[in-house]
């Protein structure tokens, strides 16, 4: 006769995991403003912009996705809520219970979000851009997916964006308070990276750039900038701070009580 714990393959706790973030309402709200926030303010940008207003220098894929900076926020708080809410709302106990090994509960939470939260991003990165250069035709702005660093700009956009999800996603999952996860988010994530670049220290200001806030910037920017990191280093800087927030989260969710 098979166990409770045989039956709990991970295929079972992933679509538990996938119908648990569907059923919730915050998911909705969250992907929606996410999507609703880059489109609309990329849209905005392309059509107020004119050539030789003094943002002719500014990246181009940039420019279009600066919605990002609000964008991923919306999706930092749905990463949070997927962990600390069940905390909040006690939901976390029947989790628990259903999986006494715990861990693959915290994988399937950040594979499923990191796979919804890519696949939205992705698609509105490119339609944000596409829809824009309607707008941009002409200018000195204008561009198109076949330009040096543009698609990759735009995938190292939505990587980037949820790669920054699954960190809010540990945070959540590691202090198991929603407005305590949001405001580590706020405070070590976004606001720690611009205070350091600004120490008068190489090696502070050097280690800065690798912070994923900065990171992102990097991972947005078709053409590299002096003094940022290069996508390839930002990209893997970011595959390292997500694993960190969820290896650390891992462990406190092993060695704590429910």
């Amino acid at each position: 006769m098979s166990t409770l714990t045989d039956q709990v393959t991970p295929a079972r706790i992933l679509r538990s995991e996938w119908h648990k973030l569907w059923t919730l309402r915050s998911t909705w709200i969250a992907l929606l403003t996410a999507s609703t926030l880059m489109l609309g303010i990329g849209l905005l940008m392309g059509a107020t912009y004119t050539s030789g207003g003094g943002d002719g220098d500014v990246d181009t894929v940039v420019l279009i996705l600066i919605g990002i900076q609000f964008s991923q926020i919306a999706l930092a708080v749905l990463g949070i809520l997927i962990t600390a809410g069940e905390y909040s709302t006690g939901m976390i106990r029947a989790s628990l219970t259903a999986v006494p090994r715990r861990l693959p509960v915290l994988w399937s939470k950040a594979a499923v979000f990191g796979a919804v939260t890519f696949t939205l991003t992705l698609i509105t990165t490119f339609v944000t851009f596409l829809a824009a250069q309607l707008f941009l035709s002409g200018t000195d702005q204008a561009a198109s997916l076949a330009d040096p660093g543009v698609t990759r700009a735009l995938a190292g956009s939505a990587a980037g964006l949820t790669l920054l999800g699954v960190i809010a996603l540990g945070l959540g999952a590691l202090l198991r308070s929603v407005p305590g996860a949001i405001g580590a988010f706020i405070g070590g994530v976004m606001i720690l990276p611009e205070v350091l670049g600004m120490l008068p220290y190489a090696v502070v200001s050097g280690a800065a750039k690798y912070f994923p806030a900065k990171s992102v910037e990097a991972l947005t920017s078709a053409h590299v900038t002096p003094g940022s990191a290069s996508p390839g280093a930002a990209l893997l800087a970011m595959i390292l701070w997500a694993a960190a927030s969820l290896a650390v989260a891992g462990v406190a969710l092993k060695r704590r009580d429910v």
